[in-house]
């Protein structure tokens, strides 16, 4: 029996010793793995703040404006706690051919759809007239890279979702491996000549230790205030008078009238199927699928945001 204790012993002795070799022989290569692994960068634009940070700081859980309200009621909160991150891993500088138009403030994820509604009342940051201006980034970690600032061509509509068309050519101001202070890229510009008035400022962050990129759209009016666009109400109101007169009809109708109109159109016959790249007003009734929707707030309809898939734009019935 103590022979067999001893054999017992000397067997785990041995395990241990190759164990402990193993990890040895290991510990270089797991070293090289971890050198390599790429730190993650996280970033957007806060001065002026980008849609996505202006949400945020309204609070993810009760937004303030109705424009982070329609963020949170169609992609919940967390788009708003994962601000930092509007991102495309392998971007490596293809950014208008892998982000299709409508779809460039949330860098074509649909995660971050809401930030690409087309919407007139997105909150705003005024913006001097002209002269130096510093933007501000802020860095979750550092990285090389290059920033560039794109600014909307005049006569922009912010009820459109942003289009690679809606841009300048050429970027206003481009900036490579600029210093990082307490957290922030300070990017040193110009305001952009030419553009007064209600405008985005679109930037996109390039790394060059990595292909991954970060987007961020900003709304803002260079050179002063202007009012918000109503486009929403101002079309709210004029559906519903035209809507009013058809119940009206109804009683100078004999009876006889109403049950023959019934079986010549379906209940879905009298509104227009539902379209992509088409602008609703709140109130406009559409078709899809055999069922009529509701509009619920005004908007510019894109491929995946059916109605049956998007209950915050559009209420069966």
């Amino acid at each position: 029996m103590e022979y067999f204790h001893r054999e017992v012993e000397r067997m785990r002795a041995a395990t241990r010793a190759a164990l402990a070799t193993t990890v040895l022989v290991l510990a270089p290569t797991l070293a090289v793995v971890a050198l390599i692994t790429p730190a993650a960068s996280h970033g957007t634009m806060v001065t002026p703040a980008s849609r996505v940070y202006t949400c945020y700081l309204e609070g993810p859980e009760s937004p303030d404006t109705d424009a982070c309200k329609a963020v949170v009621a169609l992609g919940g909160t967390q788009p708003l706690y994962d601000w930092n991150e509007v991102n495309i891993a392998n971007a490596a500088g293809q950014h208008r051919s892998i982000i299709p138009d409508g779809r460039l403030c949330s860098a074509n994820r649909s995660k971050y759809a809401g930030l690409d509604l087309g919407r007139g009342d997105w909150p705003t940051t005024t913006l001097p007239a002209s002269g130096a201006y510093t933007f501000k980034i802020r860095a979750t970690a550092p990285h090389l890279g290059t920033w560039q600032l794109y600014v909307t061509r005049p006569g922009y509509n912010p009820s459109t979702p942003l289009r690679w068309g809606d841009l300048e050519a050429s970027p206003f101001l481009t900036v490579t491996n600029p210093a990082v202070t307490d957290g922030y890229y300070n990017l040193a510009g110009t305001i952009p000549s030419g553009h007064p008035g209600r405008h985005l400022i679109y930037m996109i962050w390039q790394r060059s230790d990595s292909p991954e990129a970060f987007y961020s759209c900003a709304d803002v009016v260079i050179g002063g205030t202007v009012p918000s666009p109503s486009v929403s109400p101002s079309a709210s109101p004029s559906t519903s008078p035209s809507a009013s007169p058809s119940p009206s009809a109804s009683p100078s109708r004999s009876p006889s009238a109403s049950p023959s109109a019934s079986p010549s159109t379906s209940p879905t016959g009298s509104y227009p199927a539902w379209a992509p790249n088409t602008g609703y007003a709140t109130g406009a009734k559409v078709t899809y699928q055999g069922v009529v929707y509701t509009c619920r707030q005004a908007h510019t309809s894109l491929t995946g945001w059916e109605p049956a898939t998007t209950p915050a734009l559009w209420l069966a019935g």
